[in-house]
């Protein structure tokens, strides 16, 4: 009776040939291999020829050669220069994940459970290293036609995507390879004029050889920056975003809010998620004058979950539009921590007219800002209308 390694290789061009139709229909930039021999051919080829080298290996025992992984990413390497899409990449790895997990559990030799078992095993130990090498391979195709500008916006979605081939494509673009990232959202406000297209990708082009970080333009309003953060000082980190941030918003010409979050590589899906979440609450700046973190708005990050809380808060202080300057006073007292020298300093203004405005605040909120609750309520409110969320 055959084993399970006989059924499989005597399987190897059917169940190709079923995985090829596969990827015609489900993808459609595969799908022009209906109409294009040539393209069929090679897809086909190499659809057999790695299922007929993961049977021979799986029953020797074997890893995957490095003559093996060189032919992969070769031919990861021709699917890139052809034009293939990033998305078309992910999404063909997928199915030929699941189309060789299939192929292995629907094997009639179920009987042969110890072939199963050395098959599954084998298959689980090395589809990382055969998806990696593909993945090098496609991305050194692309750079044939992409920018540098280009290539680091594609390394940077694999790196928020969690792609475990990420820090390999980080290390083939030259850049520094941490454990860690500062998950940097730039957010500038949607109300002003924001740059196209080509000039986003020419405002990206001086970061990369000053910063050297991942960087990727998400939607016209929102860059994200991949600072590394392996650094045992977390203040050189925070020092790191912060100078990005500055010359970023300096070199669009627009005030921004910033939100950064750390997390290691392999989890910045969530990270990221997070740091928009924070830009999103964070003050919006002509010169960011920090980097804001959960810690530093988490009450304005519930309040955006919650709109009818948030449109409580702003009933209760929308009369400080009618003061000279409240919100600034305001801003400025909290940032000082509530010193009123240091607070008056900043405004340019003197004690007295601090004090003036301070109860100006309490007439028209009932609310004091150096109690408890003024600090918990106003310095919110503040943070509020600076990040544009109230319009």
């Amino acid at each position: 009776m055959r084993d399970i390694f006989e059924i499989l290789e005597s399987q190897v061009t059917d169940n190709a040939k079923n995985a090829v139709e596969m990827y015609a229909k489900e993808l459609p930039e595969y799908h022009r291999a209906h109409n294009d021999a040539r393209l069929y051919d090679a897809i086909m080829e190499f659809a057999v020829s790695i299922r007929r080298r993961t049977v021979f290996l799986a029953r020797e025992g074997a890893p995957l050669s490095d003559e093996d992984l060189s032919f992969i990413a070769s031919i990861g390497q021709d699917r890139g220069a052809k034009g293939f899409s990033e998305s078309s990449q992910q999404n063909v790895l997928t199915l030929h994940t699941g189309s060789m997990l299939r192929e292995i559990g629907e094997a009639p030799a179920t009987h042969d459970m110890d072939g199963l078992l050395r098959m599954v095993t084998w298959f689980s130990a090395q589809a990382g290293t055969a998806r990696g090498a593909y993945v090098r391979g496609f991305e050194k195709g692309r750079s044939r036609a992409l920018s540098a500008v280009a290539r680091v916006q594609a390394c940077a979605k694999m790196l928020l995507a969690d792609d475990p081939a990420a820090p390999d494509v980080v290390r083939d673009l030259g850049l520094p390879c941490p454990g860690r990232y500062a998950v940097t959202v730039l957010r500038f406000p949607a109300s002003r004029p924001l740059p196209d297209g080509g000039r986003r990708a020419a405002l990206l082009e001086p970061f990369l050889l000053n910063h050297r970080v991942p960087l990727l333009w998400r939607r016209p309003e929102e860059c994200v920056a991949l600072v590394p953060a392996d650094d045992p000082d977390p203040a050189a980190v925070d020092r790191r975003v912060l100078a990005l941030a500055r010359d970023f918003s300096a070199a669009v010409g627009l005030p921004c809010a910033v939100g950064t979050a750390t997390g290691a590589v392999s989890a910045l899906a969530e990270t990221a998620r997070t740091a928009a979440l924070v830009s999103r609450a964070a003050p919006v700046t002509g010169s960011p004058d920090r980097a804001c973190t959960a810690a530093d708005v988490f009450v304005e990050m519930g309040l955006e979950q919650l709109p009818r809380l948030d449109d409580w808060l702003r009933d209760l202080t929308r009369r400080l539009a009618e003061g000279p300057d409240l919100v600034a006073t305001l801003d400025a007292y909290y940032r000082a921590d509530m010193n009123r020298l240091r607070a008056s300093a900043a405004l340019h203004v003197h004690p007295r007219t601090l004090d003036y405005r301070l109860r100006r605040v309490r007439a028209l909120t009932g609310v004091d800002p150096g109690s408890t609750k003024g600090v918990r309520l106003l310095s919110t409110a503040v943070t509020r209308v600076r990040a544009g969320a109230w319009g």
